[in-house]
């Protein structure tokens, strides 16, 4: 049976009592021998005489040997101690060969015993490590002392020391080690930064370990402030945010965008009402038609309108509900523009744009169509409503002679605004409609696989429309210390806190089933606890307050322009977390829980709706899981105990 490694002080005292005691008991008996001897001597019968003479020696070495035997018993349960917690030293190092496995070895007999094992004693040690496990032989010479001092002849006879052998064997750690952090990067962690970077170095140092043969020890980081972002680049759709939220639909190629067909020269404008337009040349128009006037002289008060016409001949129309007869002189030069349709407003040509009635558009990189008035939007960066053609045009509501004519170049793009799309359009939460681009940054799942962690190709988790997505990525599991540490250091702290999202990728980060979106060193191992030990980290420092609906930061109360109108689609945040922890305990992963500077409120009786109450029902173990921290040098502390912990975990007996 095992022992645990004792302070090498406490021990010593221990060993200097028992030892005084050891010395009255010897020196009680000595006496009360000589008193025996000394009542016999007494006597004057021979017969009693002769035969007490004759049993003396024998009863001194049973009397005096059984002293000396306690003592031996006595090292030998020290040795067992100090050598089942030596075995257990050189099975926890990193070290597979056997000259290293016996220094760390006996170099914790050596402190674990530090009346032995000098270099003249005689005190033999030996560690060896085969088929994973490692096997401690000791021998140490225990001092007959009370025969020695008191019959030396029987003592030389015993040879002075006592002989005490015994042998540990400690099953090498046999488990492979996963482990997520899940760190709380919000807005209110910018004073405490720097405590959770160390924090959580600590635990990288200890749980990862140089060697990484037979068995594999990997981390991964799990950062999130008001969503968790899954790829560095800013550029979609991102590897890894793909993968877990499914493609986004793409875009089409813009080749032409107009409001015309027909155009020509003006040559004069009457001051009339309405007034009449002569062409240079025959106009081609019918009455009814709209046109568009623009870069007349004098008459300005035309330009950049539409009118409905009516004809007069080949070359003369009048533009119907004009009134130019307050000019002092006639208009000139100028053209006219036959607008495609009554409204005069753009039409797209986009091939197989796949937008419905009713949708709006998207529109970016087009060249030209700059605004003649500041008062009017920009085609690019903004949403419209739209109209259907066909499969191949659509009209977006924008009146075409506020722009300069279109420039056909290879950049232009429609982007629909749907739940899928790179751009969403939605109805806010202050009742006006805004337009939010996808992220590589995901939210929750929802559905009958919200607290799952089924792969994300079945049920892909949510995506995160958003101005920005600005928190560090997830780092997939990895035995790379520099690297973790480099993830590590880069953290910053802003936003809001999404404690639920965070606590999801904890468990998806050592999850086999969703894990298969990860390559290399990243893919979790299968659950299996007898060969892979997968633990999670949830830090957090305050309140869930960032659930989702639809995509989009969900309304929390108040009016935004950021929050979509709706309530949050799973509800509360902090039942959402309770239950992805319910999950990943049935599944054995053992949960660690750092709750840091949340005080002491906890919710309603026999309701989790408190960070802190999240913190103390996550945890596999309230009492030996769940860490309270309320300051930085907790914090550390924490971090190393989990540490430890988890390589402890490793270690089966």
């Amino acid at each position: 049976m095992l022992g645990t490694t004792a302070d090498p002080s406490v021990r010593a005292r221990a060993a200097g009592v028992g030892d005084t005691m050891d010395r009255l008991t010897r020196a009680r008996a000595a006496a009360g021998l000589k008193r025996l001897t000394a009542r016999f001597l007494r006597q004057t019968q021979g017969n009693v005489a002769m035969m007490f003479a004759l049993a003396l020696p024998v009863l001194l070495m049973i009397t005096l040997g059984a002293i000396d035997i306690h003592q031996a018993s006595k090292v030998k349960a020290q040795l067992q101690d100090a050598l089942d917690a030596a075995a257990l030293a050189a099975a926890r190092s990193t070290f597979t060969d056997d000259v290293n496995i016996n220094k760390v070895g006996l170099a914790a007999l050596k402190a674990n015993m530090p009346g032995y094992f000098g270099e003249t004693s005689g005190d033999t040690a030996n560690f060896v490590l085969l088929n994973n496990r490692v096997t401690g032989d000791a021998r140490v010479n225990v001092k007959v002392l009370v025969a020695n001092i008191v019959l030396p002849p029987y003592g030389k006879l015993l040879d002075d020391y006592l002989p005490v052998s015994t042998r540990s064997e400690v099953l090498r750690a046999s488990r492979n080690v996963e482990v997520a952090m899940v760190l709380d990067t919000t807005g209110s962690m910018s004073g405490s930064i720097g405590d959770l970077r160390e924090a959580a170095k600590e635990l990288v140092k200890i749980v990862v370990q140089d060697q990484q043969s037979p068995f594999y020890s990997r981390a991964a980081v799990a950062p999130y402030d008001w969503a968790v972002k899954l790829d560095a680049s800013a550029t979609l759709p991102g590897t890894l945010a793909k993968a877990a939220r499914g493609d986004l639909r793409r875009p089409t190629a813009i080749t032409d965008i107009r409001y015309y067909d027909v155009a020509g020269a003006v040559s004069s404008v009457s001051r009339a009402s309405p007034a009449r337009v002569t062409t240079s040349t025959n106009h081609g128009l019918k009455t009814g038609d709209r046109v568009a006037i623009s870069g007349v002289s004098n008459t300005t008060n035309i330009n950049d309108s539409a009118f409905s016409v009516t004809v007069i001949n080949t070359n003369t129309f009048s533009l119907n509900g004009s009134d130019t007869s307050r000019y002092s002189r006639n208009g000139s030069g100028g053209a006219f523009s036959k607008c495609l349709r009554a409204d005069c407003n753009l039409v797209v040509t986009s091939a197989g744009h796949g937008l419905a009635g009713n949708d709006y558009v998207h529109i970016d990189g087009v060249s030209g169509l700059k605004r003649r008035t500041n008062n009017v939007p920009h085609i690019n960066g903004n949403f419209a409503p739209i109209e259907i053609l066909d499969a191949d045009r659509f009209v977006i509501d924008r009146f075409g002679p506020n722009y300069d004519p279109y420039v056909k170049t290879a950049d232009g793009q429609a982007y629909c605004t749907l739940r899928g799309c790179e751009y969403f359009v939605f109805r806010n939460s202050a009742g006006s409609m805004s337009s939010l681009p996808a992220t590589n940054c995901v939210s929750e799942r929802t559905g009958e696989d919200a607290y799952k962690d089924t792969a994300p190709g079945v049920a892909p988790v949510g995506r995160v429309y958003a101005t920005n997505c600005n928190s560090q990525p997830i780092l997939p599991l990895t035995s790379v210390r520099g690297d973790l540490e480099d993830r590590i250091n880069s953290l910053g702290a802003a936003g809001n806190t999404a404690g639920q999202i965070g606590i999801a990728w904890g468990w998806y980060l050592v999850s086999p089933t969703f894990g298969s979106i990860f390559t290399g060193d990243g893919q979790p191992a299968p659950y299996d606890t007898s060969r892979t030990l997968k633990a999670v980290v949830l830090m957090t420092d305050g309140e869930f307050n960032a659930p989702y609906c639809e995509d989009v930061a969900a309304n929390t109360g108040g009016r935004s322009t950021s929050r979509i109108y709706c309530a949050a689609t799973n509800g509360d945040p902090f039942q959402q977390s309770v239950k992805l922890c319910e999950g990943m305990k049935a599944q054995n992963i053992v949960v660690y829980t750092v709750g840091f500077n949340l005080g002491n409120a906890t919710g309603r009786v026999g309701v989790v709706d408190t960070a802190l109450d999240v913190m103390r029902a996550c945890a596999t173990n309230e009492d030996t899981h769940f860490f309270k921290a309320d300051s930085g040098t907790d914090l550390r502390d924490a971090f190393r105990a989990i540490g430890r912990d988890i390589t402890r975990l490793r270690i089966a007996r």
